[in-house]
């Protein structure tokens, strides 16, 4: 009779003794998941390339042939162009701090509470206004807080300052979708801390202050810095809130891809806003890039 075969079904031995069976991947694996890599291919990869060979060539006015050209990717990184990258660059990393730093904080306060109620409540409340945005969000903060808002008129805030077509204003409504999306992203991550650390901590003689700095922060450092690139991913790419409510006032690259390709400033520039776009693609390539890594490390710890 012939021995038993494990070769679909290779052994491996945990940390404590154990034997678990690690089942293979085979090429149904790979045949499963086809329609959506086909899918993915079709609707992302198409554009992908249409964008990129836009912005890599270009016409010859006397032949009309087709021709490779570095021009546009250069224009898009010089002048008003390059400043739209770098407005949009700042805005993205400053809403994502603030919106890590604050989501954070109230994800804490949710955890740590014994109210199943305030929990639900946050949550839903979280998912909701994380994906309340464009136009209908801009709409409402100038009812409230715009020039003729009815919080600016009761509470004066026009004395006090307070610009909503600002840079500073497009950061407070950009928090008010980016905040509640950090606290989704940080409450399973808080969720997955075992109570035994902290009471091997507590037993050991360590303060709740050196628990989190020896523990709590390290295993929740890859999925806050994780919640930060993707806070960081959403603002960089937001495009209806802003053009509704600054319009060309605040210097973004979303809005200056819209201009260039609708002609508003300058007739002609159509390749220029392929290549603006190709430079997004490539910094959200690079944000998603640090984004995966920092997702599987965590998910080791926090399972």
């Amino acid at each position: 009779m012939p021995a038993p075969t494990t070769a679909s079904h290779p052994k491996r031995t945990t940390a404590g003794g154990s034997t678990v069976l690690r089942r293979r991947r085979g090429p149904r694996t790979w045949l499963a998941a086809l329609p959506l890599l086909v899918f993915t291919g079709i609707c992302f990869g198409l554009p992908l390339g249409a964008i990129a060979f836009g912005a890599v060539t270009g016409t010859d006015p006397a032949s009309g042939a087709t021709r490779l050209t570095g021009e546009h990717l250069a224009r898009s990184l010089q002048g008003p162009y390059l400043g739209s990258l770098t407005g949009s660059v700042r805005l993205s990393a400053l809403t994502a701090l603030l919106g890590a730093l604050f989501g954070v904080l109230i994800a804490q306060a949710v955890v740590t509470s014994r109210s199943r109620a305030l929990r639900s409540v946050t949550l839903t409340a979280s998912g909701v206004l994380a994906n309340f945005g464009g136009v209908p969000l801009a709409f409402a903060f100038i009812a409230t807080v715009g020039i003729s808002g009815v919080v600016t008129r009761l509470a004066d805030l026009t004395a006090l300052g307070w610009d909503l077509y600002s840079f500073t204003g497009l950061t407070v409504v950009y928090l008010y979708f980016l905040i509640p999306l950090m606290v989704l992203v940080t409450v399973p991550a808080l969720d997955g801390l075992r109570p035994q650390w902290r009471e091997a901590a507590r037993n050991n003689g360590a303060t709740t202050l050196q628990f989190w700095r020896h523990v709590g922060l390290p295993v929740l450092a890859p999925s806050l810095l994780g919640g930060f690139v993707l806070l960081f991913g959403t603002a960089f790419a937001a495009h209806a809130t802003a053009a509704a409510l600054v319009g060309g006032s605040v210097p973004l690259v979303t809005l200056k891809i819209a201009d260039a390709l609708s002609g508003n400033v300058l007739t002609g520039q159509e390749n220029v806003a392929l290549a603006l776009g190709l430079d997004m693609i490539l910094i959200a390539a690079l944000v998603m890039a640090i984004h995966l890594p920092l997702q599987r490390r965590s998910a080791r710890w926090l399972r």
